[in-house]
């Protein structure tokens, strides 16, 4: 039996770490490419270098600015104003000037105009799009729907006024790269002539290479030979450090051993743990250091959201902290670095006081006395209460009928049967004995302990007949040719202050009644894992309340499968953008966040498509013909998975979701069959 944690089709995915890069895209909208052209008017500096905010006598500011010298900007500001633009940068002084640095990213934007092959460098912090300065600078004219209308068209192949590109330096790698909105259809020859702008007016010229950011210009990349490009994969590989969750910490350095399994390790939240391998599951620390860099979307990255703690991905952590470890530090994660030193005794003081001071999360009280194992159909948000939120959740996108969206047909197994199940099994005194027991709250490994014999209890114990038969008759309404997915809906999951994400089982493509009814019991049981107990634990949840369901739901023979956030990875003010993780087949495998999926950044508002990396696994996972799943070689390694088609039509499902339940913050697991989106999860992104 094959037994998948959680996340159903399994895919949360390692997005690329270099996450920042997506900080420095643009931020320009186009809506459309329809209407007249109008007439630019242009008052560059392709003579004379002068531009807006230049004194109209003439000026030191106007002379150094035109030498591409940060000396025009500086005079400027002792005098009347700082330039708007230049033509040129020529030293790190006026590129400092003239750019902004987010995240691990410090970038600069230029237009080049077409006509006249002038280029200006503008000041991001006055014009934060392209769109704006040209508008205000070049063109002199309302920005009115109708121009703008028009203006998009520069954003196509066949561009009639102006190129807008990026200059990034990676500050990490020290790497430069140029690069376009990941939703221009910039050609090859747009390629060169950028590229060769670049070479005429940037001092580092010779270090710039193109960034391509979208299938579009990755193929444009290719054919262009004589410009040398560099991916983002090649960059993210380059990375020593990544935050996923920026805070601080006070707590025990512990550096896990390379090597130690799961079942080998139990934490305190205490600790401050250093990850040499990513772990598929963690109870609550008081921080997260991985030398193997995972993903926001991952369930380590998703608890440390939820629990509020730093976490970062930090390559040689292991050697460079080995003079801490087990002492008591303080741990800071920003944007570019991180911090750790010895902790002073105020600060252990606070930190001490702050654990103490739990959180209290209610979760719904479970309805005993409904025993229908009900379909999609009949499933509703008062079903939180019956079958837990993941069905319920289910029953409310299936009922909505939202275009374009289908959620995989299935029926819920509600609270009562787990209930009747673990009173006959003798599990509920083995539970109630537990909770009680102060000694099991002070020492991890008896809990783990005690915990283990109770889910044993549970899965040892036979299944009523009667569920049996119920079962049978439920999946007669489910097609004979597939297997199903029996998943966990327990009333301590996808809630609103908490995710529950990776804490439960779920097992996948059981075959025939007799299986479905047998693969119950361990379900029911995951929720008495030590990860799942400690979680509740940490979040002041009352571990009497807790009561287990199940879904069980027909699988889908899958061509992509992943996750969707609905929100921007590294700016938090897009709410325009989503994170979208994806991956050939099942997607089982990177579950615990060990592999890198493709990851992308896709506007539901304009239908821009930015690529942060690729699958590159060599395996994949399908479905075995008796039951479970095996793994395969993957033919697509290194080939995009989603289409562009597929990545817009994931995004805008996602805004219908957030509409639908009226949170701008979800998580959201999809799987493509065949050209057909379905909707298999939908929770609240906490900790977001």
């Amino acid at each position: 039996m094959t037994t998948i944690r959680s996340r159903w089709p399994a895919l949360v995915g390692a997005v690329l770490a270099g996450l920042a890069l997506a900080a420095c895209g643009p931020s320009d909208e186009p809506t459309s490419r329809e209407g007249p052209r109008p007439a630019p008017a242009r008052t560059g500096p392709d003579a004379t270098g002068s531009g807006a905010a230049v004194p109209s006598n003439g000026s030191a500011a106007a002379t150094a600015a035109s030498n591409g010298s940060a000396a025009g900007s500086a005079a400027a500001e002792g005098g009347q104003a700082r330039r708007m633009f230049v033509p040129r940068i020529g030293d790190a002084e006026t590129f400092e000037a003239y750019s902004k640095e987010l995240g691990n990213e410090r970038f600069a934007k230029l237009v080049i105009d077409l006509k006249t092959d002038a280029v200006y460098y503008f000041d991001v912090t006055v014009y934060p799009m392209h769109k704006d300065f040209i508008f205000t600078e070049l063109y002199k004219k309302p920005k009115t729907p109708a121009a703008v209308r028009v203006f998009d068209r520069n954003y196509g192949a066949k561009k009639t006024d102006f190129m807008m590109v990026y200059l990034v330096h990676h500050l990490q790698q020290d790497l430069w790269t140029f690069a376009f909105w990941d939703g221009d259809l910039a050609t090859e020859e747009h390629v060169r002539r950028a590229y060769r702008r670049i070479k005429d007016t940037f001092y580092l010229a010779d270090k710039v290479k193109f960034r391509p950011d979208s299938n579009h210009q990755e193929a444009v990349a290719r054919r262009t030979g004589d410009v040398p490009h560099l991916l983002n994969d090649q960059i993210y590989k380059l990375a020593e450090y990544q935050p996923f969750n920026k805070g601080t910490a006070v707590g025990t350095l512990r550096i896990v051993p390379r090597g130690t399994t799961l079942d080998q390790l139990t934490f305190a939240p205490d600790e401050i743990v250093v990850l040499p391998e990513t772990l598929p599951d963690i109870t609550p620390v008081a921080g997260i250091i991985s030398e193997a860099f995972s993903s926001p979307l991952s369930h380590l990255s998703l608890r440390a959201k939820g629990w509020r703690i730093p976490n970062i991905g930090l390559r040689g952590a292991s050697g460079k902290l080995a003079a801490l470890a087990g002492k008591v530090v303080h741990f800071e994660a920003r944007d570019t670095d991180h911090a750790i030193r010895t902790a002073t005794a105020e600060e252990i003081a606070a930190a001490k006081g702050r654990r103490e001071a739990k959180r209290r999360v209610a979760i719904p009280r479970p309805d005993l006395s409904v025993t229908e194992l009900r379909t999609l159909d009949e499933l509703g948000a008062a079903d939180f209460h019956t079958v837990g939120p993941k069905a319920a959740n289910l029953g409310v996108i299936h009922r909505a009928k939202l275009p374009g969206i289908e959620v995989p047909a299935g029926f819920g197994v509600p609270f009562h049967y787990s209930d009747a199940h673990v009173r006959a099994a003798g599990a509920d005194q083995l539970l109630a004995a537990l909770i009680a027991d102060p000694a099991v709250k002070a020492d991890a490994e008896l809990r783990k302990q005690r915990l283990a014999a109770v889910r044993k209890a549970i899965t040892d114990a036979p299944v009523d007949p009667a569920l049996c038969g119920k079962v049978e008759a439920a999946l007669t309404a489910l097609p004979e040719d597939r297997g199903v997915f029996v998943r966990s809906s327990h009333n301590a999951e996808d809630l609103d202050d908490f995710s529950g994400a990776g804490l439960h089982d779920t097992i996948p493509n059981v075959r025939g009644a007799a299986a479905v009814c047998q693969a119950l019991p361990p379900v029911w049981a995951s929720a008495w894992k030590l990860t799942a107990y400690d979680a509740r634990e940490h979040a002041g949840i009352d571990q009497r309340a807790v009561a287990a369901a199940a879904f069980v739901q027909t699988a889908v023979e899958p061509t992509a499968a992943g996750v969707l956030a609905t929100v921007h990875p590294t700016d938090p003010t897009d709410e325009r953008s989503y994170t979208i993780n994806a991956k050939s087949g099942l997607g089982i495998a990177v579950v615990d966040g060990r592999k890198v999926p493709e990851s992308l950044i896709v506007s539901w508002y304009n239908r821009g498509i930015r690529v942060l990396s690729r699958s590159d696994e060599e395996t994949l996972l399908v479905y075995d013909e008796k039951g479970g799943v095996r793994e395969v070689p993957n033919p697509h390694r290194g080939k995009p998975v989603l289409t562009n088609r597929m990545a817009i039509e994931i995004a805008l499902a996602g805004r219908q979701l957030t509409r639908l339940f009226k949170n701008d913050r979800l998580d959201v697991e999809w799987v493509y069959g065949g050209t057909q989106l379905y909707i298999v999860q939908t929770r609240p992104l906490v900790g977001h």
